[in-house]
């Protein structure tokens, strides 16, 4: 248990396609925490997992995203894999959601893939993060500056590049939800 992280209230947004690790360890680390983690998806149900593309498990989904409100919750997490940022970003509720916790300077993680969400809601300009190595030109082009590091934090937004980064980005995502909201994430 963090007593800074009891109770608080995390969203973890993915959809069908997230490499389960970047869901799964984080999702473990807030419960061991004593946080409140929420999957929060575009459709109810079950969502599906991915292990280095190939099919991985099924994860129940808590709330759709109609049903989820970014004022309920404290932080947010953004699981990664190829096809899940991408199907996310496409969709204008989950861009507007990943904003609103930017604006608000609620705590937000994001690892591999996560990144292209926090692209499409402009919460990177004029931040110092990683990802996965193939989209650091989409991060430099919409104004973030890219570092080859296994975890970076920045005013509240924690970033990392791959499943081998989880324990140094849990360890990271908890203690910047401890901290609570920061400075506004967006411009």
């Amino acid at each position: 248990m963090n007593a800074s992280v009891v109770d608080k209230k995390v969203a973890i947004l993915a959809t069908d396609g997230f490499e389960q690790a970047e869901l799964e360890s984080p999702l473990e680390a807030l419960k061991a925490s004593g946080a409140v983690p929420k999957i929060v998806s575009l459709k109810g149900g079950k969502i599906q997992a991915t292990v280095h593309g190939e099919k991985g498990d099924k994860f129940d989904v808590d709330l759709t995203l109609d049903q989820a409100s970014p004022e309920d919750f404290d932080a947010l997490v953004l699981p990664g894999g190829l096809y899940n940022p991408d199907t996310l970003r496409a969709n204008p509720a989950a861009v507007d959601f990943v904003r609103s916790f930017g604006q608000a300077g609620k705590p937000i993680a994001a690892i591999c893939h996560g990144p292209w969400l926090l692209i499409e809601a402009d919460v990177v300009r004029g931040r110092k993060l990683t990802s996965w190595p193939a989209i650091k030109t989409d991060v430099r082009n919409a104004g973030g500056r890219w570092v080859d590091e296994e975890v970076v934090v920045d005013n509240g937004l924690v970033t990392s590049r791959k499943p081998d980064d989880l324990p140094a980005f849990n360890r990271k995502m908890i203690e910047e939800i401890g901290e609570g909201v920061h400075a506004q994430l967006t411009h």
